[in-house]
């Protein structure tokens, strides 16, 4: 017996030496392509290669990662970096470790017979924007362009914006925030012509910023184990990117899997993954300094009432990149 015992406690120990190291990833939104290759990487097994063991957590229209980072829920997030360098300007030090977005999705999609032909007409009118950090590019551009946000004749009305399309179609608003890659077409399956409208893709204006960055909590990277485990976590979030990049209908169809919703569909997250292979393409993960200046540039143009108010410092690394992708 006193050997079983023995023998049963050296198991124990065993496993729990062997146990991976845990890691939360707190998503920007619901369970869709646009997040494709983190699962990609959980369901190929990456993470379990690296001794990850990986739980990703669905956000939603209520959800802001950066509070959800501050109060431990998770190791890192997904974050627009506008939404990021706003909360570290504001007390929350988040750091960028990687940045497997290259370009912006980000669009306004408009009726056209509201007459809306330049960012100049939006005035007096209706428009659709999420929150929760990801209002901050829509209100930098009107900043810049000397356009109010609290209604008028002179200004637009903001109007808080769910997952849906519906303000658009109901005619709650004139123009709503889309993605390339998701709502726009939304609305197009709605029956709606692209004839019948106008978009504004925030690339085109002059005024994109970086979406989808990895941020984690920057005195955790003080801790060596902790940056161990992210450069781990990065290596193989990456090598899911690249295979869902390859894979587009295959990563769709893990989506569908890991909905628990079950509000996806199989047509369109296959659309989704084929746009946002668009907006990864280019990027082995490591944050582009020029592409973060851009970013910081606009951001501070905001006239009156700028995003941020001063060139952050310390608001990215390339160490854990470095040490992932060498």
């Amino acid at each position: 017996m006193k050997k079983l015992l023995m023998g049963t406690a050296a198991s124990l120990m065993a496993t729990a030496a062997m146990a991976a190291d845990e890691v939360k990833l707190q998503l920007q939104w619901v369970t869709q392509a646009q997040f494709a290759g983190y699962y990609a990487a959980l369901e190929n097994g990456y993470y379990g290669e690296e001794d990850l063991d990986v739980t990703i957590l669905p956000g939603g229209p209520d959800i802001a990662p950066p509070q959800v980072l501050a109060g431990g829920g998770a190791d890192a997030m997904l974050n627009w970096m506008p939404s990021a360098l706003a909360a570290r300007e504001k007390g929350l030090p988040v750091v960028n470790i990687a940045q497997p977005f290259k370009s912006s999705g980000l669009m306004l999609t408009c009726w056209k017979d509201t007459g809306i032909t330049s960012p100049e007409d939006f005035r007096g009118k209706t428009i659709g924007v999420w929150f929760f950090g990801n209002e901050y590019p829509f209100l930098s551009w009107m900043s810049q362009e000397g356009i109010p946000t609290d209604g008028g004749e002179d200004g637009v009305t903001v109007l808080k914006q769910g997952f849906n399309v519906d303000p658009l179609l109901q005619r709650q608003a004139d123009c709503i925030s889309t993605m390339t890659y998701n709502e726009f077409n939304q609305v197009l399956s709605a029956g709606v012509s692209e004839d019948e409208l106008v978009t504004f893709k925030y690339e085109d204006q002059g005024v994109a910023t970086l979406e989808d960055g990895i941020y984690v909590l920057e005195e955790n990277l003080e801790d060596p184990a902790f940056k161990d485990k992210m450069v781990r976590f990065v290596r193989a979030s990456m090598k899911g990117w690249k295979w869902a990049e390859a894979n587009p209908d295959a990563a769709a169809e893990i989506i569908l899997e890991y909905d628990e919703t079950g509000a996806q569909t199989e047509e369109h997250q296959k659309y989704m993954m084929g746009e946002i292979a668009k907006l990864t393409a280019g990027s082995n993960g490591a944050l582009d300094p020029a592409d973060f200046d851009r970013t910081v540039a606009t951001l501070l143009a905001g006239g009156s009432d700028p995003v941020i108010t001063k060139e952050p410092e310390g608001a990215w690394t390339h160490e854990i990149t470095d040490a992932a992708l060498n």
